[in-house]
């Protein structure tokens, strides 16, 4: 794989991290758990088997941080059309609450705005008091994805009573994923459905279709937790690597992001060998309650002092394949950095510089810290199988695991050790680079950091 390439990893590491099992037990391990959802008992679980990952690992001080969070609990939640057709939908492999949506129940006229552009909210016109169905498509027309909660808040702006979200990949199985952000509870009660349920719905939308929503749900304050440890020398200046170990209610939340919390653990395992040598420390972290609005981001972002993070690489939904996709936001220094690791390993790369605001890197992003988002490609369309009951153990392959953890080791020794030198950038040159699409995004959402 990487023929004559002069690796910062030792022969042995490299060796050892294609023989070793224990990332790929720590992954199933967070499997187990079950439900990780933010806030809640699992997730608590799903940070003691990352702090005990970490010990077992060799880095020093796996801790548990905990920090209040505003909680989110699924009850149960039902679709019903009414007319010449009546369906009754109330399974939660056929409609599921939102997170961040408000419990209530609503009646009204079923509008279809297919994959929700905004151009196609506004060809869609009057919809006061309707119920809006929205693909989890991305539209034709954008030039980049359209958040779920774009597609929600315009529904809401416009008026509409509730909000249905329908997967655009077949399996009949309903997405979930949060829809109020830092403005909870939403306006309007919402649920996701199985492409086959919205396909059904969509075609009962041309006509006079009228449906009820009907979602139960609370929402209160409670606390979230992320687990820490480092390894390497106990300098000032450190890099951060880290994942988000919460997930959604519905499933493992293997790939998203069980994987990436193994993959911390893994690689904090490779980089306490001795014969590394790290110059700076590093920092393993992962969070509690990204899906829910990066509670766990913003809160060690909050407690840190920004100048002393060389970076931030941060890894989510890692382990679909082997192959890397890293989102530099825009500090080519950090893509420079994976080129010359996938070079050197003869391994495929894939990139992008869109300062992104999806993933827990933007709580530093948005600051200047130079952060990456680290995944892998896969064959899959959009978020695949994440976000529903089918993100499982069974989709996802240990040697893939194993491949991504030599890749991502590799990048954090090389700059632990200086390799290459990102630099920061001011709060007001980030604000300025980001894309006007974006932006629209974050005011909508309440989640803006930089005022007016």
């Amino acid at each position: 794989m990487y023929g004559d390439a002069d690796l910062a990893l030792p022969d042995a590491v490299v060796g050892d991290a294609y023989r070793s099992a224990f990332g790929w037990e720590t992954l199933t391990s967070l499997a187990d758990v079950g439900s990780r959802m933010a806030g809640q008992a699992g997730e608590r679980r799903g940070a003691e088997v990352v702090r005990d990952a970490f010990d077992a690992a060799g880095a020093r001080d796996a801790r548990i941080e905990s920090f209040e969070i505003p909680g989110w609990w699924r009850g149960e939640s039902s679709l019903t059309v009414d007319g010449s057709t009546e369906r009754h939908h109330d399974g939660d492999h056929e409609v599921l609450a939102l997170p961040g949506s408000p419990a209530g129940e609503v009646t009204g006229r079923v509008v279809d705005v297919g994959a929700g552009g905004y151009d196609e909210f506004d060809a869609a016109g009057d919809l006061s008091g309707a119920i809006v169905l929205a693909s989890s498509r991305t539209p034709e027309t954008a030039d980049r994805w359209i958040h779920r909660m774009e597609k929600y808040v315009a529904a809401a702006d416009a008026g509409a009573a509730a909000f249905v979200f329908r997967n655009h990949v077949e399996g009949a199985v309903p997405p979930t994923g949060e829809v109020g952000y830092h403005e909870r509870p939403g306006p309007i009660p919402a649920v996701g459905v199985s492409k086959e349920v919205g396909a059904r719905l969509a075609r009962y939308a041309r006509g006079d279709a009228t449906a009820t929503v009907d979602v139960d749900c609370r929402s209160e304050s409670t606390d979230s937790h992320n687990a820490v440890s480092e390894v390497g020398p106990a300098t000032e200046e450190t890099v951060l690597l880290t994942a988000h170990v919460d997930a959604h209610d519905i499933a493992d939340g293997a790939n998203d992001n069980g994987a990436g919390s193994a993959l911390v653990a893994e690689v904090g395992r490779l980089l306490a060998d001795d014969d590394v040598g790290l110059d700076t420390r590093v920092r393993l972290v992962t969070f509690g309650a990204e899906e829910i609005g990066l509670w766990g981001a913003y809160h060690t972002a909050e407690t840190t002092d920004l100048d002393s993070i060389r970076a931030v690489v941060n890894l989510d939904g890692a382990c679909s394949s082997r192959d890397l996709r890293v989102g530099s936001n825009g500090f080519d220094a950090l893509a420079g950095l994976f080129e010359g690791v996938t070079d050197d390993l003869g391994a495929p790369l894939a990139t992008g510089d869109t300062i992104s605001p999806h993933g827990d890197q933007w709580a530093f992003v948005q600051e200047g810290v130079p952060a990456t988002m680290v995944s892998t490609q896969s064959d899959s369309s959009g978020r695949g199988w994440g976000h529903t009951h089918a993100d499982t153990l069974d989709k996802l392959d240990s040697r893939d695991l194993r491949a991504v953890a030599v890749q991502v080791a590799e990048a954090v020794v090389r700059l632990a050790n200086g390799d290459v030198s990102p630099e920061h950038r001011t709060r007001a040159e980030m604000r300025d680079r980001i894309d006007e699409g974006y932006e629209q995004e974050l005011k909508q959402g309440g989640r803006w950091p930089y005022g007016e």
